[in-house]
């Protein structure tokens, strides 16, 4: 029997969400460039094997994964480009990469945040950057924690893009036996609602830092899924059902984990931590610290009542005393 080719991916990233994303690919048949900034880490993994700077306990099966840390060299030949640095960084990441680069090629987004510079979903980013026509683009969302697929513990995933068939085949190639996947066409929708969950763990972390209990952060996360709900609904009408994984699923998963880099650094926050410290104390980005003030700016365009999100920008961007902040929001809670 003629052997099926494997399919060609190009990781850029070399973070926990990319490691972990490169440990389910590897379950495939595929084959994968990984592209990582840090010569150090790169020559680490062909060397050892695993990651050293994050999920080091991953095996990296190096027969299917090839680091590198030349983009261009990265992107040749590949079909799929799985995107997973921080949005604030993945401009730098791709630099001096053109339009030729992406032809063909789909591009998906692993990423949970929002380009700060020009205050677009990355995948809207791509498109206008590389000419990456939208049938071409899709976005992975949770809920799952890098930590936890480290550990093989069974997660799930939710595959969008507005093509059915880009969506089923990012799904296949990001299933294995421990994660399942399912694919949806309200890219827009999924896109946005892990932007502002991200935003929501933040506002979780800082009430617990403050001494909040959980009675208080269940009135918070319901809240908030309504916060959630006017601005998607608002910023991109469609009939969805937020109840489902990929939108209540990941919030709560974010808002409630220990494993939450954004619910992590809200807690340094509450607990009296400057911004500086916090992000100096964690060693990783909070996509949420970022978001906040893509959201903020973006509403002013659509007036959405949004009193956490409100809460956490005045926190981080105005300088607000976390306690007096929340002492404010609690008002608006109901």
């Amino acid at each position: 029997m003629k052997s099926i080719q494997p399919t060609r991916v190009t990781m850029v990233g070399g973070g926990s969400w990319a490691t972990a994303l490169i440990k389910i690919l590897s379950e495939n048949n595929v084959s994968i460039k990984w592209w990582m900034r840090s010569q150090a880490d790169a020559d680490h993994i062909k060397k050892y094997h695993h990651n050293k700077s994050y999920l080091s306990d991953v095996q990296i099966n190096t027969r299917k994964v090839k680091v590198c840390t030349k983009i261009r060299e990265a992107f040749k030949e590949s079909e799929y480009i799985i995107l997973a640095v921080p949005a604030a960084f993945v401009a730098d990441a791709l630099k001096g990469l053109t339009p030729a680069h992406f032809a063909g090629k789909r591009v998906v987004s692993a990423i949970k945040g929002m380009v700060p510079s020009t205050n677009q979903l990355v995948t809207d980013w791509v498109g206008d950057q590389y000419s990456v026509p939208a049938a071409q683009v899709a976005v992975i969302a949770g809920p799952c924690h890098a930590e936890e697929v480290a550990l093989e513990k069974h997660s799930y995933l939710t595959i969008a893009s507005p093509d059915a068939a880009c969506a089923g085949d990012v799904a296949s190639l990001v299933s294995c036996r421990y994660v399942q996947t399912t694919p949806v066409d309200d890219i827009y929708g999924i896109e946005y609602s892990a932007v502002m969950k991200n935003i929501i763990a933040l506002a979780s972390g800082i009430t617990r830092g403050l001494g909040y209990g959980d009675n208080f952060q269940a009135v918070l996360v319901s809240n908030a899924m309504q916060e959630i709900k006017l601005f998607v609904d608002a910023i991109y009408p469609k009939h969805r059902d937020l109840s489902g994984s990929a939108y209540l699923g990941d919030l709560l998963v974010t808002a409630y984990s220990p494993f939450s880099r954004n619910r992590t650094f809200g807690t340094l926050i509450g607990r009296g931590y400057t911004i500086q410290s916090a992000q100096a104390e964690m060693n990783m980005i909070a996509e949420g610290y970022y978001a906040v003030k893509s959201i903020h700016e973006i509403n002013q365009r659509f007036g959405v009542d949004m009193p956490i999100v409100q809460a956490v920008y005045n926190i981080l961007y105005e300088r607000a005393a976390p306690t007096s902040e929340m002492n404010l929001l609690k008002e608006k809670l109901k």
